[in-house]
């Protein structure tokens, strides 16, 4: 719990300076005259940000690293669905454990998970996922995933990994029920994508989103092989598609969108439809190159994503960040394409605007106190603080604080033992791979 006696102030930073924090909150950033009863973090020249926010990952694929390394986006899936077919609550519990922690690790204080395979019909797999994020002690986005379009319907994922359209929107309304609190858990209706569900839950997901009051979430625009799907099933392309089911609005957010159209674009931004942004995983799989500078000029909102790390072996968000900048720039040959310091909205408030969060991802006043504290000793000589977090050397997090409490102290997760949690989940790694 946060202590209450006296407020805390993470002093000496070489930027953006002190910050005081009561209550979770952060009260004031700058120059913070000491008061009575101050406990003090000493963080010496060290670089503070907001938490960082990933607005799309499958925290499930830790168990599954290193697969199909050389497959683009429907062959990658072809050969994984059989193996994730054989996943459990107790093997996504493991997975998530370490996908979390590493998370945390890298700076993120907000995670969205987006879990899609319910083999069996067993939806406590999302209360072992929330568990594991409430005993890492970071934010969750739980995205409630479905897939309901099987191979013999005319869908890409096989039919066993599959679920009962009622049964998906019965369960999701009771995941909500069960696990949402839009502090800590936050429930997100999230069907997978074009290629795997049918018209009705597509439909029907966005009128129990909006009647409960939840976000939408899915995949989009991701490749050209789904391009072509949904011409060759629908007549249209993937955005119009979700235009006409409903699914574009303040309260959606798409994972990749990539191959959006100048109009598209356009369209996204006068809806203020937000994108996750997935530079490693889109470079693994070779599906292209988001138009990032495009979409925030058009008005759209748009956040770093790690995805799953079977595409994303790395499973860090800050790696995101210099790969969104190096991405932006090469793709438009324009160095001024994406700034430092763009690049760090897209991971800090991008993201939380994504994510419909106005409490975070951000260094202000009023806002909840998820810091990032970066060790900066080795970075004392390159001139702008922020050029050196996203340029200079790859790094844990020296102390990261959700809510002004520790979940990572020194370096080391305060909650969770990283060695154990990896030895588990490669033990699953191993039964999976037989």
């Amino acid at each position: 719990m946060v202590e209450t006696a006296g407020r805390l102030v993470v002093r000496g930073a070489r930027w953006p300076g002190d910050i005081a924090i009561s209550d979770g909150w952060i009260t004031q950033v700058g120059d913070v005259a000491p008061e009575p009863g101050d406990r003090v973090l000493r963080v010496d020249g060290d670089i503070v940000t907001a938490g960082l926010v990933n607005t799309h990952h499958h925290l499930y694929q830790w168990a599954t690293r290193g697969r199909a390394v050389d497959s683009t986006l429907f062959g990658w899936l072809t050969e994984l669905y059989p193996v994730w077919a054989r996943l459990d609550p107790d093997d996504v519990h493991a997975a998530a454990l370490v996908g979390l922690t590493e998370l945390a690790l890298s700076g993120c204080t907000t995670a969205a998970d987006h879990h899609y395979l319910v083999p069996r019909g067993d939806d406590s797999v999302f209360d072992r996922i929330a568990a594991a994020a409430g005993q890492v002690g970071i934010r969750l986005h739980l995205a409630r995933g479905s897939m309901d379009l099987g191979e013999s319907a005319g869908g890409l994922p096989p039919d066993d990994v599959v679920e009962d359209t009622d049964a998906i929107l019965a369960s999701t309304e009771a995941v909500h029920a069960r696990l949402h609190d839009g502090e800590r858990v936050s429930v997100t209706v999230a069907p997978c994508s074009p290629f795997s569900v049918t018209p009705r839950l597509m439909t029907e997901s966005a009128l129990l989103a909006r009647r409960l009051g939840l976000r939408l979430h899915t995949h989009l625009a991701e490749t050209l092989d789904e391009e072509r799907a949904v011409a060759e099933r629908f007549g249209m392309r993937p955005l119009e598609l979700m235009d006409a089911w409903g699914w574009l609005g303040d309260d959606v957010w798409f994972a990749h969108g990539i191959h959006f159209d100048d109009a598209e674009v356009a369209r996204l931004g006068t809806t203020r439809t937000g994108v996750a942004h997935c530079p490693s995983s889109n470079a693994r799989l070779a599906a292209g190159i988001c138009r990032v500078s495009d979409l925030l000029a058009a008005g759209a909102p748009v956040g770093l994503g790690v995805d799953g790390v079977a595409s994303n072996e790395d499973g860090g968000l800050m790696t995101e960040m210099r790969q969104a900048l190096f991405t932006g720039r090469l793709r438009s040959g324009d160095p001024a394409d994406l700034t430092v310091r763009q690049a760090l909205h897209l991971a800090t408030a991008g993201g939380a605007q994504c994510l419909g969060r106005e409490d975070v991802g951000a260094l202000e006043p009023g806002m909840r106190a998820d810091l990032a504290v970066w060790p900066g000793d080795d970075v004392q000589d390159i001139p702008d603080p922020v050029a050196a977090l996203v340029l200079g050397p790859r790094k844990p997090v020296r102390h990261l604080l959700v809510g002004g409490e520790p979940v990572v102290r020194d370096g080391v997760p305060v909650h969770v033992d990283l060695a154990v949690a990896r030895e588990h989940l490669a033990r699953v790694s191993r039964r999976l791979s037989a």
